[in-house]
């Protein structure tokens, strides 16, 4: 009889996510796949550092150890062949990650997999594959660089979520893009008792729900909200959630107060949202990944005339104008194609010279 993973927690996972391959990463990219194959052949038996992620994924695998019945699992999702898969197996073993399963696609996308493998959470270092898992419905999110200190202790897993665009849906977010503050408490109080749409992350928080439910007296996660909203706009993040039948651990009503600050004491072991603005200074505090959103997916693939801020449509664009000229970024882009380049001239204050007779296909994804 097949195994089941209907009823577990699945997080599919990147290996660049998981791992810090910076190193492999560069020769892949400066050298080719001939020269990637043998680097990795040749370090076979030299575990790779923790990326930003593995200090989660330790977490939520230490879940098991604590129930009678297997709860989570992890499986690594890369454009890495069977062959590379031996040092990151290698490297699972030797950081003591209880993961056994992988889709080794050999330079093909993963992402397509996440519903063969029922994943409820993806995380990622390839921006592409996160647009695209999110465009296909599965909670996913870019991975950030690592915080120099991560949070490595795991008698409980804490997770911590933005509101809206992320757990919530993104109209409110919306309303405070194009309308400002004053616009956006308005609309809130018209609307505190009626329930927010479900976010890209709802499904994920009811996984977490489930895990927490088999344990009332100890659970093993514990949520958190750390939202820039508050008073009086708090009354309808209250309203949703007892209608959802959720209930968060924690919740930061911040009202612009610096998210990082209160990270930096709670600790989490990752922090989702959808806005740069924030994580620019979280990822310093804490392990965070980015959930790019809807609106901005077609930012991602090339038309900038999406973003829904002029820092969201500056963000990308710094991405764009690396991969046409071949820099690094903090986050390695991945393929970022410009399907409408005078998009790009549409923001103000920048000037991104393109050749406008071919369409641009940036450089590889990572492997």
């Amino acid at each position: 009889m097949p195994y089941s993973l209907e009823d577990k927690l699945v997080v599919g996972i990147s290996t660049r996510a998981l791992f810090d391959l910076a190193e492999a990463d560069q020769i892949y990219r400066s050298e080719g796949l001939g020269a990637y194959r043998a680097y990795q052949r040749q370090h076979e038996d030299e575990p790779l550092a923790p990326g930003t992620a593995l200090p989660l994924i330790r977490g939520l695998l230490s879940i098991n150890a604590r129930s009678s019945e297997r709860l989570v699992e992890v499986i690594l999702m890369s454009r890495n062949d069977a062959e590379s898969s031996v040092r990151i197996f290698n490297s699972t073993v030797a950081h003591e990650l209880d993961i056994s399963r992988g889709a080794f696609c050999g330079g093909r996308d993963p992402w397509p997999y996440l519903n063969s493998f029922r994943c409820r959470l993806f995380l990622s270092a390839e921006p592409v594959d996160v647009v695209n898992a999110l465009s296909a419905g599965f909670p996913a999110a870019l991975i950030c660089p690592p915080p120099e200190q991560p949070h490595e202790e795991v008698d409980e897993v804490r997770i911590a979520f933005d509101a809206d665009a992320v757990i919530f849906d993104g109209a409110s977010q919306d309303v405070y893009d194009q309308g400002g503050l004053v616009e956006f408490m308005r609309h809130e109080s018209e609307r505190s008792a009626e329930p927010m749409l479900p976010g890209p992350f709802h499904s994920f928080l009811m996984a977490l729900k489930e895990i927490q439910d088999k344990f009332p007296d100890n659970p093993p996660i514990r949520t958190a909200l750390v939202t820039a909203r508050n008073a009086p706009a708090h009354k309808r993040v209250v309203n949703t959630l007892r209608n959802w039948g959720v209930r968060i651990d924690e919740t930061y009503f911040l009202g612009g107060i610096s998210k990082a600050d209160v990270l930096s004491v709670l600790k989490p072991h990752i922090f989702f949202d959808d806005q740069m603005a924030h994580l620019k200074e979280a990822q310093l505090a804490t392990p965070s990944a980015h959930v790019i959103r809807e609106t901005a997916t077609s930012v991602a693939l090339g038309d900038t005339r999406s973003a829904t801020s002029l820092e969201e449509g500056r963000f990308w664009i710094d991405r764009i104008k690396a991969d046409l000229k071949g820099e690094p970024t903090e986050v390695q882009p991945g393929e970022i194609l410009v399907r409408d380049q005078e998009a790009l001239l549409d923001l103000p204050d920048e000037e991104v010279q393109l050749d406008r007779s071919v369409e641009h296909t940036g450089p590889k994804p990572s492997l």
